[in-house]
Protein backbone atom coordinates (compact mmCIF):
# COMPACT_ATOMS: atom_id res chain seq x y z
CA UNK A 1 0.00 0.00 0.00
CA UNK A 2 0.94 3.49 -0.42
CA UNK A 3 2.19 5.40 1.90
CA UNK A 4 -0.64 8.01 3.73
CA UNK A 5 -1.52 11.35 2.41
CA UNK A 6 -2.35 12.91 5.67
CA UNK A 7 -5.39 15.77 5.51
CA UNK A 8 -3.42 18.55 7.61
CA UNK A 9 -0.46 16.72 9.51
CA UNK A 10 2.47 18.07 12.27
CA UNK A 11 5.25 19.94 10.42
CA UNK A 12 8.29 20.47 12.76
CA UNK A 13 10.65 23.53 11.86
CA UNK A 14 13.76 21.90 13.06
CA UNK A 15 14.52 24.41 16.05
CA UNK A 16 11.36 23.60 18.55
CA UNK A 17 13.92 20.89 20.56
CA UNK A 18 16.17 24.30 20.76
CA UNK A 19 13.85 25.30 23.40
CA UNK A 20 12.84 22.60 25.40
CA UNK A 21 16.68 21.94 26.02
CA UNK A 22 16.29 24.95 27.55
CA UNK A 23 13.33 24.52 29.82
CA UNK A 24 14.73 21.10 30.85
CA UNK A 25 18.55 22.56 31.47
CA UNK A 26 16.82 25.11 33.63
CA UNK A 27 14.32 22.99 35.21
CA UNK A 28 11.39 25.20 34.00
CA UNK A 29 8.54 22.50 33.20
CA UNK A 30 5.66 24.00 35.27
CA UNK A 31 2.82 26.26 33.44
CA UNK A 32 4.92 29.39 33.54
CA UNK A 33 8.76 30.19 32.73
CA UNK A 34 10.87 32.00 29.61
CA UNK A 35 8.85 30.06 27.07
CA UNK A 36 6.14 30.99 27.92
CA UNK A 37 6.64 34.43 28.32
CA UNK A 38 8.14 34.41 24.92
CA UNK A 39 5.44 32.81 23.15
CA UNK A 40 3.02 34.85 24.40
CA UNK A 41 4.93 38.06 23.13
CA UNK A 42 5.69 36.16 19.62
CA UNK A 43 2.47 35.88 19.16
CA UNK A 44 1.79 39.40 20.13
CA UNK A 45 4.22 40.78 17.45
CA UNK A 46 2.79 38.49 14.83
CA UNK A 47 -0.73 39.80 15.10
CA UNK A 48 0.45 43.41 15.53
CA UNK A 49 -2.42 44.86 16.64
CA UNK A 50 -1.37 46.01 20.22
CA UNK A 51 -3.25 42.77 21.58
CA UNK A 52 -1.87 41.14 24.96
CA UNK A 53 -2.15 37.01 24.31
CA UNK A 54 -2.45 34.51 27.35
CA UNK A 55 -1.46 30.93 26.44
CA UNK A 56 -3.39 27.95 27.25
CA UNK A 57 -3.66 24.19 27.16
CA UNK A 58 -6.06 24.38 24.39
CA UNK A 59 -8.14 26.77 22.01
CA UNK A 60 -11.27 25.20 23.70
CA UNK A 61 -9.94 26.48 27.17
CA UNK A 62 -9.48 29.78 25.76
CA UNK A 63 -12.64 29.95 23.93
CA UNK A 64 -14.56 28.80 28.17
CA UNK A 65 -12.15 31.56 29.64
CA UNK A 66 -13.80 34.26 27.01
CA UNK A 67 -17.27 33.38 27.39
CA UNK A 68 -17.00 33.35 31.44
CA UNK A 69 -15.27 37.03 30.93
CA UNK A 70 -18.21 37.72 28.49
CA UNK A 71 -20.51 37.19 31.89
CA UNK A 72 -21.97 34.08 30.57
CA UNK A 73 -23.86 32.27 33.20
CA UNK A 74 -26.03 29.37 33.45
CA UNK A 75 -29.57 29.76 31.28
CA UNK A 76 -28.21 32.11 29.22
CA UNK A 77 -28.06 32.20 25.49
CA UNK A 78 -25.03 32.68 23.55
CA UNK A 79 -24.89 32.71 19.86
CA UNK A 80 -22.81 30.70 17.60
CA UNK A 81 -21.90 30.03 14.11
CA UNK A 82 -23.79 26.36 13.14
CA UNK A 83 -20.86 25.79 10.36
CA UNK A 84 -17.91 24.89 12.78
CA UNK A 85 -15.90 22.16 14.70
CA UNK A 86 -18.00 21.23 18.10
CA UNK A 87 -15.55 22.53 20.45
CA UNK A 88 -16.52 26.19 19.15
CA UNK A 89 -20.44 25.28 20.15
CA UNK A 90 -19.20 22.67 23.95
CA UNK A 91 -17.92 25.49 25.87
CA UNK A 92 -21.26 27.44 26.03
CA UNK A 93 -22.59 24.28 27.13
CA UNK A 94 -19.91 24.11 29.89
CA UNK A 95 -20.94 27.15 31.16
CA UNK A 96 -24.91 26.06 31.49
CA UNK A 97 -26.00 28.06 28.71
CA UNK A 98 -27.39 27.60 25.87
CA UNK A 99 -26.51 27.99 22.16
CA UNK A 100 -28.42 29.61 19.48
CA UNK A 101 -27.12 28.69 16.05
CA UNK A 102 -26.67 30.80 12.64
CA UNK A 103 -26.49 30.22 9.33
CA UNK A 104 -23.58 30.67 6.96
CA UNK A 105 -23.65 32.77 4.19
CA UNK A 106 -22.11 31.67 0.62
CA UNK A 107 -18.98 33.69 0.41
CA UNK A 108 -16.93 32.59 3.19
CA UNK A 109 -19.34 29.75 4.26
CA UNK A 110 -19.15 31.81 7.86
CA UNK A 111 -21.91 33.15 9.94
CA UNK A 112 -25.07 35.17 8.07
CA UNK A 113 -24.82 38.91 8.99
CA UNK A 114 -28.49 38.43 7.97
CA UNK A 115 -29.49 35.67 9.70
CA UNK A 116 -27.55 36.63 13.00
CA UNK A 117 -29.84 40.10 12.85
CA UNK A 118 -32.86 38.25 12.74
CA UNK A 119 -31.58 35.89 15.35
CA UNK A 120 -30.83 38.80 17.64
CA UNK A 121 -34.38 40.71 17.07
CA UNK A 122 -36.36 37.24 17.63
CA UNK A 123 -34.63 36.47 21.14
CA UNK A 124 -34.96 39.55 22.19
CA UNK A 125 -38.62 39.67 21.61
CA UNK A 126 -38.75 36.40 23.81
CA UNK A 127 -37.22 38.20 26.72
CA UNK A 128 -33.71 36.54 25.78
CA UNK A 129 -31.09 38.78 25.05
CA UNK A 130 -27.97 37.07 24.20
CA UNK A 131 -25.12 37.19 26.10
CA UNK A 132 -22.11 36.66 23.66
CA UNK A 133 -21.38 36.17 19.54
CA UNK A 134 -18.95 33.38 18.58
CA UNK A 135 -17.96 33.79 15.11
CA UNK A 136 -15.74 31.50 13.23
CA UNK A 137 -12.77 31.73 10.46
CA UNK A 138 -13.68 28.75 8.46
CA UNK A 139 -10.59 27.35 7.44
CA UNK A 140 -8.97 30.06 7.85
CA UNK A 141 -11.08 32.09 5.89
CA UNK A 142 -11.63 35.47 7.41
CA UNK A 143 -15.40 35.92 8.14
CA UNK A 144 -17.62 39.44 6.74
CA UNK A 145 -16.82 41.28 10.52
CA UNK A 146 -17.71 44.78 9.40
CA UNK A 147 -21.41 43.80 8.89
CA UNK A 148 -21.33 41.52 12.34
CA UNK A 149 -19.38 43.72 14.23
CA UNK A 150 -21.82 46.53 13.20
CA UNK A 151 -24.37 44.52 14.23
CA UNK A 152 -22.96 43.32 17.67
CA UNK A 153 -22.48 47.04 18.04
CA UNK A 154 -26.16 47.82 17.78
CA UNK A 155 -27.16 45.54 20.06
CA UNK A 156 -24.34 45.72 22.50
CA UNK A 157 -23.47 42.16 22.81
CA UNK A 158 -19.75 41.35 22.40
CA UNK A 159 -18.14 39.17 19.83
CA UNK A 160 -15.31 36.69 20.55
CA UNK A 161 -13.57 35.34 17.52
CA UNK A 162 -12.79 31.33 16.83
CA UNK A 163 -9.84 32.17 15.10
CA UNK A 164 -8.42 28.97 15.99
CA UNK A 165 -8.22 27.74 11.75
CA UNK A 166 -7.13 31.68 10.99
CA UNK A 167 -3.75 32.36 12.18
CA UNK A 168 -1.98 33.83 9.46
CA UNK A 169 -5.16 35.33 8.10
CA UNK A 170 -6.31 38.60 7.31
CA UNK A 171 -9.38 40.85 7.06
CA UNK A 172 -9.04 44.50 5.31
CA UNK A 173 -5.09 43.78 6.26
CA UNK A 174 -5.91 42.92 10.07
CA UNK A 175 -5.01 39.55 11.62
CA UNK A 176 -8.35 37.43 12.41
CA UNK A 177 -8.71 36.97 15.87
CA UNK A 178 -8.09 41.03 16.86
CA UNK A 179 -11.30 42.09 16.27
CA UNK A 180 -13.80 41.06 18.55
CA UNK A 181 -13.81 41.46 22.37
CA UNK A 182 -11.49 37.99 22.61
CA UNK A 183 -10.10 35.98 19.66
CA UNK A 184 -9.11 32.35 20.11
CA UNK A 185 -6.25 30.44 18.84
CA UNK A 186 -5.50 26.90 18.84
CA UNK A 187 -2.19 24.73 18.23
CA UNK A 188 -3.54 21.27 17.96
CA UNK A 189 -1.31 18.76 16.29
CA UNK A 190 -3.18 19.29 12.75
CA UNK A 191 -3.61 23.05 12.62
CA UNK A 192 -1.22 26.00 10.80
CA UNK A 193 1.40 25.76 13.31
CA UNK A 194 1.41 23.19 16.72
CA UNK A 195 2.83 22.61 20.26
CA UNK A 196 0.85 19.16 19.91
CA UNK A 197 -1.83 20.41 21.99
CA UNK A 198 -2.63 24.32 23.07
CA UNK A 199 -4.43 27.42 22.18
CA UNK A 200 -4.49 30.93 23.28
CA UNK A 201 -6.80 33.49 24.01
CA UNK A 202 -6.13 37.25 22.42
CA UNK A 203 -6.92 40.55 24.67
CA UNK A 204 -7.21 43.98 24.35
CA UNK A 205 -6.07 45.00 27.74
CA UNK A 206 -3.56 44.05 30.31
CA UNK A 207 -6.60 43.66 32.89
CA UNK A 208 -8.25 40.97 30.48
CA UNK A 209 -4.85 38.99 30.34
CA UNK A 210 -4.22 38.87 34.06
CA UNK A 211 -8.01 37.99 34.67
CA UNK A 212 -7.41 34.90 31.82
CA UNK A 213 -4.24 33.97 33.21
CA UNK A 214 -5.82 34.36 37.47
CA UNK A 215 -8.45 32.30 36.12
CA UNK A 216 -6.23 29.32 33.87
CA UNK A 217 -4.14 28.85 37.35
CA UNK A 218 -7.33 27.57 39.62
CA UNK A 219 -8.08 31.39 40.35
CA UNK A 220 -5.37 31.41 43.72
CA UNK A 221 -5.75 34.75 45.55
CA UNK A 222 -2.90 36.49 47.09
CA UNK A 223 -2.24 35.16 49.92
CA UNK A 224 0.39 33.15 51.68
CA UNK A 225 -1.79 30.08 51.90
CA UNK A 226 -4.45 28.76 49.44
CA UNK A 227 -7.18 31.03 49.36
CA UNK A 228 -9.63 30.70 46.29
CA UNK A 229 -12.48 33.52 45.81
CA UNK A 230 -13.46 32.17 42.58
CA UNK A 231 -14.00 29.48 40.59
CA UNK A 232 -10.69 28.54 38.76
CA UNK A 233 -9.34 26.21 35.81
CA UNK A 234 -5.94 24.01 35.08
CA UNK A 235 -6.04 25.80 31.62
CA UNK A 236 -1.94 27.39 31.50
CA UNK A 237 -0.01 25.98 28.94
CA UNK A 238 3.54 24.24 30.47
CA UNK A 239 7.06 25.96 29.69
CA UNK A 240 7.69 22.32 27.49
CA UNK A 241 5.09 23.09 25.24
CA UNK A 242 5.51 26.89 24.98
CA UNK A 243 8.89 26.05 23.86
CA UNK A 244 7.41 23.86 20.94
CA UNK A 245 5.16 26.94 19.82
CA UNK A 246 8.87 29.20 20.16
CA UNK A 247 10.54 27.28 17.06
CA UNK A 248 6.94 26.49 15.48
CA UNK A 249 6.81 30.98 15.36
CA UNK A 250 9.77 31.07 13.54
CA UNK A 251 8.69 28.79 10.76
CA UNK A 252 4.83 30.23 10.76
CA UNK A 253 4.87 32.59 7.03
CA UNK A 254 6.54 30.19 5.42
CA UNK A 255 3.44 27.42 6.47
CA UNK A 256 1.07 30.09 5.50
CA UNK A 257 2.85 30.21 2.09
CA UNK A 258 2.75 26.70 1.53
CA UNK A 259 -0.70 26.10 2.33
CA UNK A 260 -1.72 28.81 -0.11
CA UNK A 261 -0.08 27.26 -2.53
CA UNK A 262 -1.59 24.03 -1.84
CA UNK A 263 -4.90 26.14 -2.43
CA UNK A 264 -3.29 27.29 -5.92
CA UNK A 265 -2.28 23.75 -6.71
CA UNK A 266 -6.16 22.51 -6.10
CA UNK A 267 -7.24 26.45 -8.34
CA UNK A 268 -5.14 25.24 -11.18
CA UNK A 269 -6.04 20.86 -11.06
CA UNK A 270 -9.88 21.82 -10.70
CA UNK A 271 -9.85 24.85 -13.16
CA UNK A 272 -11.56 23.04 -16.55
CA UNK A 273 -13.94 20.28 -14.13
CA UNK A 274 -17.14 22.04 -14.55
CA UNK A 275 -18.82 21.81 -11.36
CA UNK A 276 -16.30 21.58 -9.17
CA UNK A 277 -15.72 24.76 -7.02
CA UNK A 278 -12.56 25.27 -4.79
CA UNK A 279 -13.20 27.08 -1.62
CA UNK A 280 -11.66 30.92 -2.69
CA UNK A 281 -11.76 34.46 -1.12
CA UNK A 282 -14.70 36.24 -2.35
CA UNK A 283 -12.58 39.85 -2.71
CA UNK A 284 -9.25 41.46 -2.11
CA UNK A 285 -10.21 42.17 1.44
CA UNK A 286 -9.40 38.74 2.27
CA UNK A 287 -6.46 37.06 2.90
CA UNK A 288 -6.92 33.51 3.79
CA UNK A 289 -4.09 31.14 4.92
CA UNK A 290 -6.34 28.47 3.78
CA UNK A 291 -5.66 26.31 6.84
CA UNK A 292 -7.60 23.81 4.78
CA UNK A 293 -8.28 23.80 0.66
CA UNK A 294 -12.37 22.41 -0.15
CA UNK A 295 -14.31 22.12 -2.73
CA UNK A 296 -17.73 21.91 -3.69
CA UNK A 297 -18.69 19.07 -6.03
CA UNK A 298 -21.59 19.97 -8.20
CA UNK A 299 -23.29 16.29 -8.75
CA UNK A 300 -25.68 17.42 -11.81
CA UNK A 301 -22.61 18.95 -13.60
CA UNK A 302 -20.01 16.64 -12.88
CA UNK A 303 -22.11 13.11 -12.64
CA UNK A 304 -19.81 12.83 -9.35
CA UNK A 305 -20.93 13.70 -5.58
CA UNK A 306 -18.58 14.49 -2.13
CA UNK A 307 -18.33 10.58 -1.56
CA UNK A 308 -17.31 9.30 -5.18
CA UNK A 309 -14.11 11.91 -4.77
CA UNK A 310 -13.85 10.97 -0.92
CA UNK A 311 -14.14 7.57 -1.90
CA UNK A 312 -11.49 7.76 -4.98
CA UNK A 313 -9.07 9.04 -2.55
CA UNK A 314 -9.10 6.82 0.23
CA UNK A 315 -8.71 3.93 -2.10
CA UNK A 316 -5.33 5.49 -2.47
CA UNK A 317 -4.96 6.42 1.05
CA UNK A 318 -5.02 9.35 1.10
CA UNK A 319 -7.33 11.30 3.67
CA UNK A 320 -9.76 13.78 3.12
CA UNK A 321 -13.34 14.85 4.80
CA UNK A 322 -16.56 15.77 4.39
CA UNK A 323 -17.02 19.75 5.49
CA UNK A 324 -17.97 20.47 9.37
CA UNK A 325 -21.58 18.90 10.08
CA UNK A 326 -23.15 21.75 11.03
CA UNK A 327 -23.92 22.09 14.77
CA UNK A 328 -28.13 22.43 14.07
CA UNK A 329 -27.61 18.96 12.89
CA UNK A 330 -25.83 17.10 15.64
CA UNK A 331 -27.74 15.02 17.72
CA UNK A 332 -26.50 16.32 21.01
CA UNK A 333 -27.85 20.04 19.79
CA UNK A 334 -30.89 19.20 18.42
CA UNK A 335 -33.19 21.07 20.41
CA UNK A 336 -31.41 24.22 19.77
CA UNK A 337 -32.82 27.39 18.06
CA UNK A 338 -31.41 27.93 14.70
CA UNK A 339 -31.73 30.43 11.77
CA UNK A 340 -31.18 30.51 8.36
CA UNK A 341 -32.12 28.97 5.22
CA UNK A 342 -30.01 25.62 4.21
CA UNK A 343 -26.75 27.14 3.54
CA UNK A 344 -25.02 25.03 5.70
CA UNK A 345 -26.79 21.93 5.04
CA UNK A 346 -25.96 22.39 1.58
CA UNK A 347 -21.91 22.82 1.79
CA UNK A 348 -21.88 20.13 4.35
CA UNK A 349 -23.54 17.74 1.68
CA UNK A 350 -21.56 18.82 -1.30
CA UNK A 351 -18.43 19.57 0.21
CA UNK A 352 -14.98 18.32 0.77
CA UNK A 353 -11.82 19.01 2.25
CA UNK A 354 -8.66 18.06 0.72
CA UNK A 355 -5.36 17.00 1.85
CA UNK A 356 -3.44 20.69 2.93
CA UNK A 357 -0.87 19.92 4.89
CA UNK A 358 2.70 22.62 4.24
CA UNK A 359 4.77 19.48 4.25
CA UNK A 360 3.23 18.04 1.43
CA UNK A 361 5.66 16.41 -1.53
CA UNK A 362 5.59 17.46 -5.37
CA UNK A 363 5.14 13.25 -5.28
CA UNK A 364 1.81 14.20 -2.94
CA UNK A 365 0.47 16.58 -5.28
CA UNK A 366 1.00 13.92 -8.16
CA UNK A 367 -0.83 11.25 -6.52
CA UNK A 368 -3.64 13.59 -5.70
CA UNK A 369 -3.77 15.04 -9.55
CA UNK A 370 -3.75 11.29 -10.85
CA UNK A 371 -6.82 10.30 -8.72
CA UNK A 372 -8.88 13.31 -9.76
CA UNK A 373 -7.92 13.56 -13.49
CA UNK A 374 -9.03 9.29 -13.47
CA UNK A 375 -12.10 10.49 -11.37
CA UNK A 376 -13.69 12.88 -13.65
CA UNK A 377 -12.02 11.87 -17.12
Amino acid sequence: MQDKIWLSSPHMGGNELKYIHEAFDANWVAPLGPNVDGFEKDLEAFLNDDVKVAVLSAGTAALHLALIECGVMYGDEVICQSMTFSASANPIAYCGANPVFIDSEKDTWNMCPVALQKAIEDRISKGKKPKAIIVVHLYGMPAKMDEILEIAEKYQIPVIEDAAEALGSTYKGRSCGTFGRFGILSFNGNKIITTSGGGALVCHTQEDKDKTVFLSTQARDNAPHYQHSHIGFNYRMSNIVAGIGRGQMEVLKSRVEARRKMHNFYVDLFKNIDGVTVFSEPADDYYSNHWLSAIIVDEEKTGKNREDVRLAFLEDNIESRPLWKPMHMQPVFEDAPYYGDQVAEKLFENGLCLPSGSNLSDQDRDRISKIIKQLFA
